[in-house]
């Protein structure tokens, strides 16, 4: 595995110029499977997802794969998410640890109530229902190479189900970690969704064929109407390179304080910028981040509670995400709650 890593890491900063060179520009509709952006883990989410730095739990194998090394217990953790329009998220993993290597296993789901089809000649509802959901599950691996550097990859199945149609794909993720050991400054890198396109296979008149040529004009089904069908274009889906940096402002036995930055570059969109920071107060947690140059710069804010119990060392985590005018208050906002365990 180590001589896997160290060269995709290579090719991962050799990209990096060429990526953060790229003259930025909007391509908003263009990427499949957008639920791949949505961040999980409330602590996360609390800093303003300015995370690639600092993550170094069983969330990492969303954030940055690098950062589930060093560890020296397994983890369990479960995420739930409310958006709104009755959107939710769910998000489970596991990691298994030797105190040099480690394996984690992940599921996420995005899904929805049930909607009402609705015929578009009579402006009514027909009386069926729809939904849509996406579904990822992924196995990650990361090693601890010295006192300072850790690395990890990941791969992924993913699936996205749209009304009657759906389309499954795969995609991988890459990451590093670097500590100055100055102040606990630590450097991170993270390569996500590097995966090949997805194309639906949509047939229109039901006629049990695919693609077929929408110059042919013949009637292929035989229901009176011609060229019913057309291709399908392939879709990419939202892979992203995160560089990040955080580091203690305060630091004692059983208090800190840390902040972080992080510049996010994602195929569909401009550059972004997350500014994040946590402050632990005994077994409590403050956060608060800030997100800039998004459609609706964001702010965000979180608390977490560290529970020390007989089976291990327990999480609870919240997080609130102002989502600007795609919501009618508080209530109707995103929130999180995510527990994790170490034992």
């Amino acid at each position: 595995m180590k001589k896997i890593l160290i060269p995709m890491l290579a090719l991962a900063m050799i990209a990096l110029p060429m990526i953060l060179a790229a003259k930025p520009f909007g391509k908003t509709g263009t990427v499949g499977m957008q639920y791949l952006k949505l961040g999980i883990d409330a602590r996360a989410i609390g800093m303003g997802e300015a995370y690639t730095a600092v993550t170094d739990d069983i969330s990492s194998v969303y954030w940055n794969p690098a950062g589930l090394a060093p560890a020296y217990q397994n983890q369990v953790f479960v995420s739930h998410t409310n958006w709104p329009a009755n959107i939710m998220q769910e998000f489970a993993a596991a990691s298994f640890t030797n105190g040099v290597s480690t394996v984690a296993v992940y599921g996420s789901v995005l899904h929805m109530d049930d909607m009402d089809v609705t015929d578009e000649l009579a402006f009514d509802i027909t009386g069926e229902k729809f939904t849509n959901s996406g579904i990822a599950m992924g196995l990650n691996y990361a090693q601890q190479f010295t006192n300072k550097f850790s690395a990890g990859v990941g791969a992924k199945y993913l699936r996205e189900n749209l009304y009657t149609y759906y389309v499954n794909n795969y995609a991988f993720d890459l990451g590093s970690m670097y500590n100055t050991g100055w102040k606990n400054v630590k450097i991170g890198m993270a390569l996500k969704n590097f995966g090949p396109d997805i194309r639906y296979r949509v047939d229109d008149d039901d006629d049990g064929k695919i693609d077929e040529d929408p110059f042919d004009l013949f009637d292929n089904d035989g229901d009176g109407d011609t060229d019913e069908d057309s291709s399908e274009l392939d879709s990419k889906i939202p892979m992203s390179f995160s560089l990040g940096i955080s580091g203690d402002i305060k630091r004692d036995e059983m208090n800190y304080w840390i902040a972080s930055l992080q510049l996010d570059n994602v195929i569909d969109r401009t550059e972004t910028w997350n500014l994040g920071t946590e402050y632990k107060m005994g077994n409590i947690f403050f956060r608060a981040g800030y997100q800039i140059n998004y459609d609706s710069n964001g702010f965000s804010a979180g608390l977490g509670w560290q529970v020390p119990t007989s089976l291990g060392i327990f999480n609870v985590d919240y997080a609130y995400t102002d989502m600007g005018y795609l919501t009618e208050s508080f209530i109707k906002s995103a929130h999180r709650v995510s527990i994790k365990l170490r034992y």
